[in-house]
Parts: C-alpha cells; sequence; structure tokens
C-alpha cells in the first residue's frame, strides 16, 4: 500500500504540476502489453524470458511481446471473458475495465470527486483488441463458440458484448476514445504454417474486415448516442497489411515467417532462449509467431501517426531535442493486492509522440 500510495503521488504531482497535458488509458491485448502478462502465474505465454526485450533498454525481457517497442509505445485481452480460458491466464476487456474502477476511487481519494470527474472527462481512451476473440476462440474447435455460432453471428455477440464495455467506460467518464480495428491477422506467421499453401488464410481476414466494418457502425451509433461523446474508430487494416504484402517497399525482406523461431518446430508458442535469430532483426516484419518486430511497430505507428492525423509535441524554444515527453518514470508497477493472480498492474511510460502521459492496461498474452 505504502507503494502504491508514493507513486500516485509522484504521478498525479507530474500531471497537476501541467508536465502532463493529456492523460491516455490504453485497453488493450498483447499488442500493447507492457509486462503485466509477467504478473500472471498461470499463463503458458509470457514475455519475461530472452529474447523478448533484446532492442529495448538494456536489452533484457520487460513483458512485451516484441523484440523493442510496441506500436502504444510510439503512438502513444480480447472482448469476451472466455477468450483464452484454455491456454492462458488473461485480463479480459472487463477485468480491465473493473482494474480501471479501481484506479478511479484511488484518484477520487487523492484529489477529490469534482477533480476527478474533470481530469477523467479530458483524458483519451483508446481500446486495441479483439483478435484473440477470433484466434484463440472462435477459430479454434476446442472452444464452444466455434460451433455455437456462425461468422454473423458472432460478430454480433462481439458487437453487443463490446457495446455494453464501451457504454460502461463512458458512465466512468470517457469522452474521446478511440478502437484501433484488426489488422490482417491471417497473414501472422501463425496462420500462415498452419495453412497448407504457406499463405494467408483470407476467411480469417474476412473476419478481420466483417469485425472492423461493425465496429466502425457501432463506434458512429455511440457517438451519436452518448452525451458529449466523440467515439472513433481507428482503421489499421490497409496500413498493416501493405507492410506484409510489400515489404521491400517498407525496407523489410521478411513479412511471412518469424524472426525468432525454434528451428523447425513450427509453430512455437512464444520466442524462447533457446530459439534461433534471424540475421537481421530490422528486416523482419514479424517478430514470433504473432506480434510485430520493433522495426514493424515503428514504420506502422508512423503511419498511423500520419493517418489519423496525431501531432507530434512542441518542443522547447531553442531545443535541440525531440518532441517534449511527460518527466515520468519510464515503467512503474503498481501493486493493488499481494496475491500474483490479483496483481493490478498500473505500468506509467512516457510517450515519445504526444504531449501527454499512457496509462496501459492489459493485457491478454499470446496473440497479435
Amino acid at each position: 500500500m505504502k507503494l502504491e500510495l508514493v507513486a500516485l503521488a509522484i504521478w498525479m504531482a507530474s500531471i497537476l504540476g501541467g508536465e502532463c497535458k493529456v492523460v491516455q488509458f490504453i485497453f488493450g491485448d498483447s499488442l500493447s502489453d507492457v509486462g503485466n502478462n509477467m504478473r500472471l502465474s498461470k499463463s503458458l505465454a509470457q514475455a519475461s524470458l530472452p529474447w523478448y526485450g533484446i532492442d529495448f533498454g538494456n536489452g533484457l525481457p520487460n513483458g512485451r511481446f516484441t523484440n523493442g517497442r510496441t506500436v502504444a509505445d510510439i503512438i502513444g485481452g480480447g472482448i469476451l471473458n472466455e477468450t483464452g480460458g484454455y491456454f492462458i491466464q488473461r485480463l479480459s476487456l472487463n477485468k480491465q475495465i473493473e482494474l480501471f474502477q479501481g484506479t478511479q476511487r484511488m484518484i477520487i481519494n487523492k484529489i477529490g470527486e469534482e477533480k476527478s470527474r474533470k481530469f477523467f472527462q479530458e483524458s483519451q481512451y483508446v481500446v486495441a483488441l479483439g483478435s484473440n476473440d477470433f484466434i484463440n476462440n472462435y477459430l479454434m474447435p476446442v472452444y464452444s463458440d466455434s460451433w455455437k455460432y456462425n461468422d454473423q453471428t458472432f460478430i454480433d455477440y462481439l458487437m453487443e458484448t463490446l457495446e455494453g464495455q464501451l457504454r460502461k467506460l463512458h458512465g466512468l467518464g470517457a469522452r474521446e476514445l478511440i478502437v484501433f480495428g484488426l489488422g490482417p491477422m491471417g497473414c501472422i506467421p501463425l496462420q500462415r504454417v498452419l495453412s497448407t499453401t504457406g499463405e494467408c488464410q483470407e476467411k480469417t481476414n474476412k473476419l478481420a474486415l466483417a469485425f472492423n466494418g461493425a465496429s466502425s457502425k457501432l463506434l458512429d451509433k455511440l457517438s451519436n448516442r452518448l452525451a458529449n461523446a466523440s467515439f472513433k474508430f481507428g482503421d489499421a487494416y490497409d496500413v498493416v497489411n501493405d507492410v506484409i504484402s510489400n515489404p521491400y517497399k517498407y525496407g523489410f525482406n521478411n513479412s511471412d515467417s518469424p524472426c525468432c523461431s525454434f528451428g523447425q518446430i513450427r509453430p512455437a508458442l512464444t520466442c524462447l532462449p533457446a530459439s534461433t535469430l534471424c540475421e537481421d532483426r530490422s528486416k523482419y516484419v514479424f517478430w514470433d509467431e504473432y506480434h510485430p518486430s520493433d522495426s514493424a511497430n515503428e514504420l506502422i505507428a508512423k503511419e498511423l501517426i500520419k493517418k489519423f492525423g496525431f501531432h507530434p509535441c512542441r518542443r522547447h524554444q531553442g531545443s535541440s531535442l525531440g518532441p517534449l515527453t511527460c518527466s515520468l518514470p519510464t515503467r512503474l508497477l503498481l501493486p493493488r493486492r499481494q496475491r500474483d493472480d490479483k496483481f493490478v498492474l498500473l505500468s506509467l511510460l512516457h510517450s515519445i509522440r504526444f504531449c501527454g502521459c499512457l496509462y496501459y492496461y492489459g493485457a491478454k498474452p499470446l496473440l497479435i
């Protein structure tokens, strides 16, 4: 508890002192996870061993499912509770919202109801998840959802669930929110190696496009119906698909297999210490069977910044340094309960692209 209060005090002092102009709350899956998987003791997939993190900071594993940074680091679970239950310990979006409520209570106790209400309503919210619900649920015959629904009824089920979750976030103060859609998940190395031809699985990609279309319509509806809501859909499909389809155009020479692999044994669950690394990590789009490499994440982030009109921070006058960043610890983990399976990890990172601080919740490990 003492650690919580000290860390919270540091964070609030930075925000209220004017150093942090915009706060972003990130709800996501393993694409945006910055270390929560390392606290999920029952998870079969953890980014806690080499070679994860080899190109980040001191080169040691830090919980990110890549060799360096995530897209959320640079521009800065699944929807269903049942997703991933047979194979991995996870934090569903419902669970992440529950943790967010705990954070709200801590901040309300610190600065009061009125200031807290203004604080949360002026923050920005990012939701980036959904592929796990397909790859690690609907497309796996061990789950009842795979035979209980067809493609359309499953997407309808996802939208009904997501609508309730977004309405709940609005009730908790979220006014400016963006939901990032799915990329061509049928083209990740895992899907290719499971196909008979080694090519992208078009059925899986069609599911991603259908999910994106339904999500876009849902967000338009909620923006029109919820008070003061600006809910937007971030369609990243074309950006990611172009990188995968035309790797040489972007400086890559491989977009169909992972840089970190376990010899001829594929698919491997995660990158392992015994795995073999590719000769040049910067030339591979994918780091493991599921997740993009640091180089790919950086490229995708820059393309998204251009596509959605994000503005970099203003530099200090006369400064030769890069964009202004928040003066917060690079990473700060706050345990809420002293039980490993009940840890609430509130990771505070500074953004290298925005005049703001990123406050991460996440995520279900394993899948892109």
